[in-house]
């Protein structure tokens, strides 16, 4: 473990992802968001957990905070920890799937937003893709995501 001239361990952001299903619309389309910030590109809604703050609750807070919506969390979908997924710096991201349903509106970090088919996605941030496509295997077995264990 690296440890800062502060003393204090230096270890990845913590960081959530969220999942949004619209389930009062036909075949439950997911909100993506487009960032307001870089790196740029559409992505899954989500940020980073502040101190003293749960998980769960962050994912609920930055889905509030980018989509407008209030989301009822269902399952975590997995962990993903990637130390190359975030260009600006190693995270380790939690992602959450939620149903909401009303009208999303784009605010704080997402400038646009839009709702998509799940199979039919554009290019996404980060590691996101690979996040949709747990995801779709998940709708279809119900099983969360695989253990990924090709670290070096």
């Amino acid at each position: 473990m690296s440890v800062a001239p502060n003393h204090k361990p230096v270890t990845p952001l913590l960081t959530v992802d969220i999942v949004i299903e619209m389930i009062d619309r036909p075949g439950r389309p997911i909100v993506l968001i487009e960032r307001k910030y870089p790196p740029p590109g559409w992505a899954l809604p989500g940020g980073f957990v502040d101190v003293g703050e749960t998980l769960e609750a962050a994912a609920v807070r930055e889905a509030k905070e980018e989509t407008s919506l209030h989301v009822r969390l269902t399952s975590l979908l997995g962990n993903y920890s990637d130390p190359a997924r975030d260009a600006r710096g190693h995270t380790a991201s939690a992602v959450y799937i939620a149903e909401a349903s009303g009208q999303p509106v784009a605010a704080d970090d997402a400038q646009h937003l839009e709702v998509f088919v799940p199979d039919d996605v554009p290019v996404l941030a980060f590691d996101h893709a690979k996040i949709i496509a747990d995801y779709l295997a998940f709708r279809q077995t119900g099983r969360p995501a695989p253990l990924r264990q090709d670290a070096p």
